[in-house]
């Protein structure tokens, strides 16, 4: 059974920085394509970022101030967010490529105030 537990979310001023983490069971996770989404308030789920099994990255275009990365033994990927803004405020919900399916962890809010 394949659970994504992610932390790391909170309350920051505008500016600042948090650093995601999402801890995966019951993959293959060096071998998977991980990633992150977030859901703004009243917007669709939205790409990210994305690390493959190889390390190639990949971002959203408004994202440059994030950095993605994985640590393959401890089965965990991280999402560094550096100078917020309001509008990185939403949840932020990370996956695994696993065999033919995505699966999805329960999401942690991140809130970035003016």
């Amino acid at each position: 059974q394949v659970q994504l537990v992610e932390s790391g979310g909170g309350l920051v001023q505008a500016g600042g920085s948090l650093r995601l983490s999402c801890a995966a069971s019951g993959t293959a996770f060096s071998r998977s394509a991980v990633g992150w989404h977030r859901q703004a308030p009243g917007k669709q789920r939205a790409f990210v970022a994305s690390i493959d099994s190889g390390g190639t990255t990949n971002y959203a275009d408004s994202v440059g101030r994030f950095t993605i990365s994985r640590d393959n033994a401890k089965n965990t990927v991280f999402l560094q967010m550096n100078s917020l803004k309001p509008e990185d405020t939403g949840v932020y919900y990370c996956y695994v490529d696993f065999g033919a399916f995505r699966y999805w962890g329960q999401g942690t809010q991140v809130t970035v105030s003016s």
